[in-house]
């Protein structure tokens, strides 16, 4: 593959895949700077392995894939440390609300991330890929690499997980 097919697709990914790759990582590691380098090493690994891809997958599930491989890798990494995830899912509120409907929503919102925070790792990724992300179920699965049943399987005990959070913490706008 010539150098000038490389640079051109490299940057049709960054320019439609870099912002949910960051935020992918992000969902991971919990902290701006560190998705921001992952998310440049991701694009670094698929430039240099850009001629193995094969095409079985889209470019999107393939970077996916890579984004959380590497997030993997961070966390076996030494630098590994936990920041609180209900900073990253604060919703972006729109104005010409009324402050107690902005406030409400925070609340919510708050919860919800809260909940989240508390599920296991592999059902965070799933919820994640799925709402966030917006994944299809298969895509998940070619992504995490497990059978599309087990990404169900995995939604809905994250549903459910996360519901019994809110139950025990009284919270009824679950």
């Amino acid at each position: 593959m010539e150098k000038r097919e490389k640079d051109r697709l490299l940057t049709e990914a960054m320019d439609e895949y870099g912002h949910y790759l960051v935020r992918l990582a992000y969902s991971f590691v919990k902290e701006r700077t560190k998705a921001e380098d992952i998310v440049q090493d991701v694009f670094i690994r698929y430039y240099i392995n850009l001629e193995n891809f094969e095409g079985r997958s889209s470019v999107k599930t393939f970077l996916y894939r890579i984004t959380v491989n590497e997030c993997h890798n961070y966390f076996r990494s030494w630098a590994y440390r936990k920041i609180e995830l209900k900073d990253k899912l604060a919703p972006m509120l729109q104005t010409g609300k009324s402050a107690e409907d902005l406030a409400l929503v925070s609340e919510q919102s708050s919860d919800m991330a809260e909940a989240i925070s508390k599920l296991p790792l592999k059902y965070r990724e799933v919820i994640w890929l799925y709402y966030y992300a917006e994944l299809s179920v298969k895509e998940i699965s070619e992504v995490l690499k497990v059978p599309a049943n087990t990404v169900k399987t995995r939604l809905a005990r994250a549903r459910q997980q996360a519901g019994v959070t809110f139950t025990e913490e009284g919270i009824d706008h679950a």
